[in-house]
């Protein structure tokens, strides 16, 4: 049986994490946010479900919540206050530098300091922050004179340990060359599977460094639930989404079909854990790959023209 879990990477080597983390974003980042309990229960279930010893990955980020507030970080507040015994249980990862006047993607220490400060904050002392990364790489500056900054800040005690999130594998290679990245953040599934994508993975595989993938089933697309633009409820991020767009939307479906088609012949919260026990053949691999090149996906990952949130791969 394959584990399911896994030793992160970079100064977090010795950190035993679920192969199968938990992102938290969909918890809050919408019109009505999932009550708290519904919340709650989903993290103890991931948690509880490993294996004695290690540490369920949840990801936040500072700007989780209506107009880019800090509500998916006031959840996790209350959720430690209530299950304090979790905080040790579970490996906290938490984006920033998103502000709502857009200003953020700064990569001082001035601006970094602002950030992992309003995080640690909001988390009320109820849990030490793990690992702190930059939502995107800010391109007016070096990397390494912005991974600096965040290594002055571990110093001081800050937070544990040092992520990087929407990164090329040329800038990935240059930041650790600073100082030790636990852990690159990056959006893999059937659907976002770019050249830039595969390179950055091979560069963490070389320098130990963890591949936190999220919405790798493409935002709940491969899924299957979602068959129409109707699926998606009104004020749910999505729709902003270009993929999502009605002249990309019907045309994606043709990966959607080719993909279900596919997974019934192999196979929610714990549902999902247990998807590190299926082995995949090097047949498995090929026919995955086929059915991703056959199909070329229309409109970016994003907003068109957002260029803050879209201006990817720095």
């Amino acid at each position: 049986m394959v584990s399911l879990t896994a030793k992160l990477g970079g100064t977090a080597s010795q950190i035993t994490v679920g192969k199968i983390g938990h992102g938290l974003m969909n918890m809050t980042w919408k019109e009505v946010p999932t009550p708290d309990e519904e919340c709650f229960e989903a993290i103890k279930a991931g948690v509880d479900s490993l294996p004695e010893g290690a540490r369920m990955l949840l990801n936040s980020g500072e700007f989780y919540g209506p107009n880019y507030g800090t509500a998916n970080l006031e959840l996790l507040s209350r959720f430690y206050e209530k299950y304090p015994d979790y905080a040790d249980k579970t490996f906290l990862s938490v984006k920033g530098g998103i502000r709502p006047d857009k200003s953020g993607l700064k990569g001082s220490l001035e601006a970094l300091r602002a950030s992992v400060d309003n995080i640690n904050n909001t988390l009320r002392g109820k849990k030490k922050l793990d690992l702190f990364e930059m939502a995107r790489v800010d391109k007016n500056m070096p990397i390494e004179e912005a991974v600096k900054n965040m290594a002055i800040l571990v110093k001081e005690g800050l937070f544990d340990h040092i992520g990087m999130s929407e990164c090329k594998a040329e800038t990935l290679r240059r930041g650790n060359s600073v100082h030790p990245i636990t852990a690159v953040e990056i959006e893999v599934s059937p659907w976002s599977y770019e050249d830039e994508t595969k390179k950055v993975i091979a560069t963490a595989q070389e320098l130990n460094i963890t591949v936190a993938a999220y919405s790798p089933v493409g935002r709940g697309f491969l899924t299957g639930q979602i068959k129409s633009l109707d699926d998606v409820p009104q004020g749910d991020p999505r729709r902003h989404l270009a993929r999502f767009q009605p002249e990309n939307f019907q045309h994606n479906l043709a990966l959607l079909h080719d993909w279900m088609a596919y997974a019934e012949q192999k196979q929610r919260v714990l549902e999902n854990l247990a998807s590190v026990n299926v082995n995949l053949s090097e047949q498995d691999m090929a026919d995955i790959g086929k059915i991703i090149t056959s199909h070329e996906i229309k409109g970016g990952r994003y907003r068109d023209g957002d260029e803050e949130i879209q201006n990817l791969w720095g």
